[in-house]
């Protein structure tokens, strides 16, 4: 990631899910204006160098995720004050709570995994990142 900061952060990779279509941008400033007023409250920086940036917007009709990796660390004033090196933000369609909820509880317990975020911080690239999420993904019955 280019960010160094939260804010910087948070519109990056509201960016990307811009740039793959996966938010319409005439909606990019009404999903930023929802991530900022959660991020407000309290900040999404969980620890062990994580930060889970979430909010549920009228704008979306599917939950939609973007991951960044920062080598450098993003101050994110996070619980423990450490720099944060993994984000997952994601957006889930509005008046989803229970969604909302499992997804948050889901991304917590995948990068609570102290092997997996060793190897989200030394993979190549895209491809390899994505990989290891799919690979750490549960089979739907």
């Amino acid at each position: 990631m280019a960010a160094t900061e939260r804010w910087s952060a948070i519109v990056e990779l509201t960016d990307v899910l811009v740039g793959l279509g996966r938010i319409k941008a005439q909606d990019r400033d009404v999903v930023l204006s929802a991530l900022r007023t959660r991020e407000e409250t309290m900040s999404t920086g969980i620890g062990f160098g994580i930060a889970i940036p979430h909010a549920s917007s009228d704008r979306v009709s599917d939950v939609v995720a973007a991951f960044g990796r920062s080598s450098s660390g993003i101050e994110f004033d996070s619980l423990d004050n450490a720099p944060v090196k993994f984000i997952v933000l994601f957006i889930v369609p509005k008046d989803q709570f229970q969604t909302h909820l499992r997804t948050l509880a889901a991304i917590a317990k995948f990068l609570n995994d102290r092997g997996v975020r060793d190897r989200l911080a030394t993979a190549g690239g895209a491809e390899e990142i994505l990989g290891i999420f799919q690979d750490s993904t549960p089979a739907k019955a």
